[in-house]
């Protein structure tokens, strides 16, 4: 190599040298940086989106999750709806039945008890039926069953048999007499009475819960009948 081809050598290096060391002392304006960040958000943005080509626009995908979630929350509020209708269903039903149960056990219960008191001579009928109903209750066939008030477990009579209603208020009313009105003083006073009462009020045959029924027997009584 010739001294001269080195000194031109020499002189390309120092000349990219200085090129370089001007590069980097240039400083940039507030636009160009702006471009700069510009021109890597949108590369970096467009290589974001390129596996989702096929999508759409990214405002079109927005608007499709805005109207899929608009149809979640119409959706919800139907399904709020519908529960609140067969939660207001079932609890109207369940109401008839305890309507019906109540009627029944009215029925089958309270007012049995309730003759039943006043033809066993009962003070007050409808005491002996407060007293008493909550050991009777109704199983799964409808009918009546005594309860022992401790155990809850069913009653017994001496036969073996579940004790009757009928047997159970006269149970009661023989521990208590004083649920009872007074005897009649003589046999032939007894008899006479019986026989009025078997003429003028049949107790078998009162609804003491009809007001016009609790007259009769409130007059019954009044006039030594009962």
């Amino acid at each position: 190599m010739t001294d001269q081809q080195t000194s031109e050598q020499t002189a390309g290096t120092d000349t990219a040298d200085q090129n370089n060391d001007q590069a980097q002392d240039r400083t940039y304006s507030q636009q160009e940086v702006n471009d700069m960040i510009a021109r890597m958000k949108n590369t970096v943005v467009k290589k974001a989106l390129k596996p989702y080509e096929d999508l759409g626009d990214p405002d079109s995908i927005r608007q499709v999750l805005t109207e899929h979630q608009q149809r979640q929350q119409d959706l919800a509020v139907k399904r709020g709806e519908f529960d609140k209708i067969l939660k207001d269903t079932v609890s109207k039903k369940e109401a008839e039945i305890l309507k019906r149960d109540e009627i029944i056990r009215q029925f089958k219960v309270e007012q049995p008890l309730v003759n039943i008191a006043a033809q066993y001579r009962s003070v007050n009928p409808e005491q002996v039926k407060q007293l008493l109903k909550p050991n009777l209750r109704l199983n799964e066939d409808g009918e009546v069953e005594v309860v022992d008030a401790k155990t809850g477990a069913v009653r017994y009579d001496d036969s073996g048999s579940p004790l009757s209603v009928d047997k159970y208020v006269k149970e009661f009313l023989d521990s208590n007499p004083h649920f009872v009105s007074a005897t009649p003083a003589t046999t032939n006073t007894q008899s006479n009475v019986n026989r009025t009462i078997s003429s003028a009020v049949d107790l078998k045959n009162l609804d003491m819960t009809r007001a016009d029924h609790r007259k009769i027997y409130a007059e019954a009584r009044r006039n030594g009948k009962i």
